[in-house]
């Protein structure tokens, strides 16, 4: 079992999970390219990817997905909502299409998806469980409902959006009304509502948690690790292994 960010940004997003018989990729927001490249940066075959997973339409996370699924063959596991909202993806040979709140096996886990709250057609959380626990998906949403408080318990492994710090995206050059739409229930979350988020989500088995889709403009790695670590140490958990995704680089691997 690994699992890894290849790229987390404004500008690109890609997780990659490897179990005993599954490799998948979640997201496609890089090129096919430059994919493929931080694949083998970790020892994973891009021709050896079982699935793709898209969480919602928007270009950082569905910019590959076209070449990617057609190169390497790759069935592409979308909402039928945001199978119709793609920009321009072209075709896709083989697409499994699924509802909010579905649940389906593939190999050797269960992916169950969880509907959040983001401005996109139908954006979705993904729980993968494995026989050696379960990894949590949880990006790109403005708030974090009871539902997604709820859902995402027991993981063993966390990927958690925290976007931005408040004071610098207040502070900040974006214009008002981005600044708006990045505060909005639709938009992401801050450090510390990320750090909110995972006080109600951490228990005795959590073993990793990956900060995701940090912002290069109104945040630093610096900023959103020192609340997550508040968080596990306030929860006595220092020993829960913390991974600060990037945009230009791949994180660490977490194995076991």
């Amino acid at each position: 079992m690994q699992v890894c960010l290849l790229a987390s940004g404004s500008k690109g997003n890609a997780i990659y999970v490897e179990t005993a018989e599954s490799r998948l990729l979640i997201d496609a927001g890089l090129s096919a390219r430059e994919i493929g490249h931080r694949l083998n940066a970790i020892g994973a075959a891009p021709e050896n990817l079982d699935a793709l997973l898209v969480t919602h339409e928007h270009r950082d996370h569905c910019r590959g997905l076209g070449p990617v699924a057609r190169r390497w063959n790759v069935p592409v596991h979308v909402h039928h909502a945001t199978r119709e909202a793609l920009p321009g993806v072209g075709k896709l040979e083989h697409t499994v299409e699924f509802d909010s709140g579905d649940a389906f096996c593939l190999r050797d886990m269960e992916i169950q998806t969880v509907p959040i709250t983001h401005d996109a057609v139908a954006p979705t959380g993904f729980i993968l469980s494995t026989a050696d626990g379960n990894i949590g998906i949880v990006t790109d949403l403005g708030l974090a409902t009871r539902l997604v408080a709820d859902r995402f318990q027991k993981c063993r492994v966390l990927i958690l959006e925290s976007n931005h710090d408040e004071d610098m995206l207040r502070d900040g050059p974006y214009p008002w009304h981005l600044k708006q739409r990045v505060r909005s229930r639709h938009g992401h979350l801050s450090n510390r509502e990320s750090a909110d988020l995972l006080r109600q989500l951490h228990w005795e088995g959590l073993e990793a948690v990956f900060l995701a889709h940090l912002s290069e403009t109104n945040n630093s790695p610096q900023l959103a690790e020192a609340c997550a670590r508040q968080v596990l140490g306030q929860q006595g958990n220092s020993s829960a292994r913390l991974f600060i995704g990037s945009q230009h680089r791949h994180s660490d691997c977490f194995a076991w």
